[in-house]
């Protein structure tokens, strides 16, 4: 877990610092060539600064250990800390750019020189490109851990912060083509048409992510269920244990950033002893906690059923 956090926690540093000096010089060459893409972009990129600074606070705040007052630990606290870097970006990002990008469609607004945009444009890609990659270098682990598709972790991962990233990131790189196209199609066309809405097209881009990371916040911390194919596979163990005749109920939530909860109801056979019934629930929290590293804690409840 500590490895982990370390981990994510250097993916954000990373993207924090870029997202920072990116948004300070999309502002200056927005306001020299007065184009809403440019301010959409630099609103953009603060949004996304302030996120990651909210990301430092989650990569902070789940890896602090249990205690008596939080016996099942801090993860959830990362939770709704991740939940705000999403509103902030809902707001800050996409709200200004929509509305600033109509502004211009509606009115207009002669643009100027466009050179120090273009010259912003294309070293923040090169910025942003090495902050997704180092994102991806930890998806791309994390699923060989786990021996899943980095595809299939990124729907699936509890990791919060390395999702926000590679989301925002990859939101990014393609803002700031759509931002040189409306440059370019102003540019061509004498009309700031084409810059206004590619603001407006930038603002949509970030409240799809924005929205997307809310909801899978939200269901986080409403305690959403381990994914099935790790419920599958501590029930294949719990049912591998010679002692363990069947599963009544299988319960599991993620208490925070790759940590998972297994509660279960078990059928023991009939003639196991209390000594056989206790050594085999040692055995099955054993062999969870090997087999899946992100399981915390596991509770098992002996629950007879009718077999004839």
């Amino acid at each position: 877990m500590g490895e982990k956090s370390g981990e994510s926690l250097g993916t954000v540093l990373v993207a924090g610092a870029a997202n920072l000096a990116i948004a300070l010089a999309k502002l200056i060459a927005g306001l020299i060539g007065g184009s809403a893409a440019m301010l959409s972009e630099a609103a953009h990129s603060a949004a996304d600064t302030v996120t990651e600074l909210l990301l430092l606070v989650v990569v902070r705040r789940s890896g602090k250990p249990a205690d008596r007052r939080h016996p099942f630990g801090h993860g959830k606290a990362g939770f709704v800390w991740a939940l705000m870097a999403a509103v902030a970006t809902l707001v800050g990002g996409a709200g200004f750019s929509i509305t600033h990008g109509l502004h211009e469609v509606g009115h207009g607004e002669e643009l100027a020189d466009l050179t120090p945009s273009y010259v912003v444009l294309a070293v923040a890609f090169v910025l942003e490109g090495t902050s997704l990659l180092k994102g991806l270098a930890q998806l791309r682990r994390e699923a060989a851990r786990y021996g899943i598709p980095p595809l299939r972790l990124v729907r699936v991962t509890s990791d919060t912060a390395l999702k926000a990233v590679l989301f925002e990131d990859g939101a990014a790189l393609i803002g700031l083509l759509v931002a040189a196209g409306g440059l370019l199609g102003s540019q061509l066309t004498g009309s700031a048409l084409w810059d206004g809405v590619a603001s407006v097209v930038i603002g949509l881009l970030l409240l799809v992510v924005a929205v997307t990371l809310i909801r899978t916040n939200l269901s986080l911390l409403i305690g959403q269920a381990a994914p099935e194919s790790v419920q599958n596979g501590i029930r294949a163990v719990l049912l591998d244990q010679p002692e363990v005749a069947g599963v009544v109920e299988l319960l599991t939530m993620v208490i925070g950033p790759g940590a998972v909860l297994v509660a279960a109801k078990i059928d023991f056979q009939d003639e196991a002893t209390a000594r056989g019934v206790e050594k085999a629930a040692d055995e099955v929290e054993r062999r969870l906690r090997e087999q899946f590293p992100q399981v915390r804690q596991v509770f098992l409840d002996p629950t007879p059923t009718c077999r004839r």
